[in-house]
């Protein structure tokens, strides 16, 4: 695999997350966009894509505005996380699924014409990842973020720190890989 392939992926899910922030002032950044590409996460789906991206802003959101959208280890998301999914302009099933709740939503038609060119990027940098990853260009899934799930082989979330106070919550494992940098301080997280 290229060493430069991730960071391209990289450098294409930070620039979608940016342009989610530009309809969204109080989305945090994006504290670590190389998390994304290897972690697991079912709850939340497992497929890396713009639409999975708007389902972690929905998250994002609600850690910015303090608010608990999922309960059972991050699994079940609630209807906290589904007015904020509408906010982002995700739509989701009328009933809840037993497990997860509302984790399984997608983007409405007039959200992917918002970010149509957005998505065509991340889409392509996606494609030459996967090429790189495999070799054949055959599809694999992508594991989304495990620290917010315990069941999904990422243990327990524990409460990082930066410099200036900001935190996140992280699987110890995780930061051990890399260090993450918080976006206003420039300063690594560090478990408290």
């Amino acid at each position: 695999m290229s060493t430069t392939q991730p960071l391209v992926l990289a450098a294409e899910l930070a620039a979608a997350w940016s342009d989610i922030q530009a309809f969204h002032q109080d989305l945090p950044d994006l504290a670590s966009p190389e998390a994304l590409i290897g972690e697991s996460s079912s709850a939340c789906g497992t497929r890396l894509g713009f639409e999975r991206l708007l389902h972690e802003a929905a998250h994002g959101l609600a850690a910015a505005r303090d608010i608990r959208d999922t309960s059972r280890a991050g699994r079940y998301h609630n209807r906290r996380f589904l007015l904020l999914a509408s906010e982002l302009g995700l739509a989701h099933p009328i009933e809840p699924h037993a497990s997860s709740g509302f984790s399984q939503v997608t983007m409405l038609k007039e959200t992917r014409e918002r970010y149509a060119e957005t998505i065509e990027r991340l889409d392509r940098a996606l494609g030459a990842h996967q090429e790189a990853v495999t070799g054949d260009g055959a599809s694999r899934a992508f594991r989304g973020p495990a620290a917010r799930h315990g069941s999904s082989g990422g243990g327990v979330r524990v409460k990082a720190v930066c410099g200036c106070g900001r935190n996140v919550r992280v699987v110890p494992s995780v930061l051990a890989q890399a260090s993450i940098v918080c976006g206003a301080c420039q300063q690594p997280f560090k478990i408290a």
